[in-house]
């Protein structure tokens, strides 16, 4: 997949047919906008316009973090599913202010040269949110290129929504979660040091930091790991922590991750972490000996609630 951020693009870049959104946590309803765009022009390049930061960062930048996945993560995920051109739009200041006549004029036509564009029934654009779905296809009417209007995904309780498995990450429901994305919720990043307090207590765990990103419930959860790079690249099983440690003072919300049956040195290396069971909510323990008594248990009971899930 080739990623674009400096625009205009690239003549072998131009003429794609693209989906359009912010496609956080790349959900059913996202895959279901990015089908329709990949059976729109089926001899065209498939291509995703996306926007970085988060416009929400851009407006709110106090806000609590709220996003499923970083710019990484959704790249990863959107080339697994065979996204071949992916346009990350910077959201800038000038970006927000343009009119949505204007930006399909210099952003979808000159800088991107979209032969198609496929946006969900609630997509909204331009200056004060003041274009829709019906105003892109009259502009590309106007301007010269297709526009399709990809319905709403119902997930049973409703539509399918980022907010809706913000909600119940938030909740611990991880398989809630999974069944409106189609996958499960994953946090990806680089392995960094911690206080390695696990290895001394013989549960040497890989840090990984949760700044940006939406907090799942804090707790311990049974974990799918996939190793992305370095020598030690593979899938393997694993139990992880996510919290503030408050046994030990109060701290910087991270994911510890303890990889069963696995020895060497992560350091450095490109973790995606699954979320595939939440087992106990955060404790608060008096000492190291009850500690590790309990992560003796998660892990017997991670090891269950995984071989459940294989």
């Amino acid at each position: 997949m080739q990623r674009y951020s400096v625009f205009p693009v690239p003549a072998p870049a131009r003429s794609a047919t693209a989906a359009m959104g912010n496609f956080d946590g790349v959900h059913r309803g996202h895959l279901s906008v990015i089908e329709t765009a990949r059976e729109a022009r089926p001899d065209a390049p498939l291509g995703i316009i996306t926007f970085e930061p988060h416009p929400r960062s851009f407006f709110a930048p106090d806000s609590p973090p709220f996003q499923l996945m970083n710019a990484e993560a959704k790249a990863s995920r959107l080339a697994k599913i065979g996204v071949e051109q992916l346009y990350e739009v910077p959201f800038t200041r000038d970006l927000s202010q343009l009119t949505p006549e204007t930006f399909c004029k210099n952003v979808l036509v000159r800088d991107l040269g979209i032969s198609h564009l496929v946006v969900g029934a609630d997509f909204c654009f331009g200056k004060g949110r003041a274009g829709n779905a019906d105003k892109l296809v009259r502009e590309g009417v106007r301007l010269g290129f297709g526009v399709t209007i990809a319905p709403l995904l119902d997930g049973g309780d409703g539509a399918v929504s980022s907010t809706a498995i913000r909600r119940a990450l938030a909740e611990g429901e991880v398989e809630r979660a999974r069944d409106m994305l189609g996958h499960w919720h994953r946090v990806e990043g680089v392995v960094k040091h911690g206080f390695k307090r696990g290895r001394e207590m013989g549960f040497p765990t890989a840090n990984i930091a949760m700044e940006g990103l939406h907090l799942p419930r804090f707790g311990i959860y049974a974990v799918f790991v996939d190793v992305l790079d370095g020598p030690h690249r593979g899938a393997h099983l694993g139990c992880a922590s996510l919290g503030s440690r408050p046994t030990f003072g109060d701290h910087a919300p991270n994911l510890e991750v303890f990889l069963l049956d696995f020895k060497g040195d992560l350091y450095g290396a490109t973790l995606s972490v699954a979320l595939a069971a939440f087992q106990r909510q955060e404790l608060k323990f008096d000492g190291m000996e009850p500690l590790m008594a309990q992560m003796r248990e998660d892990v017997v009971t991670a090891r269950s609630l995984l071989a459940e899930r294989v």
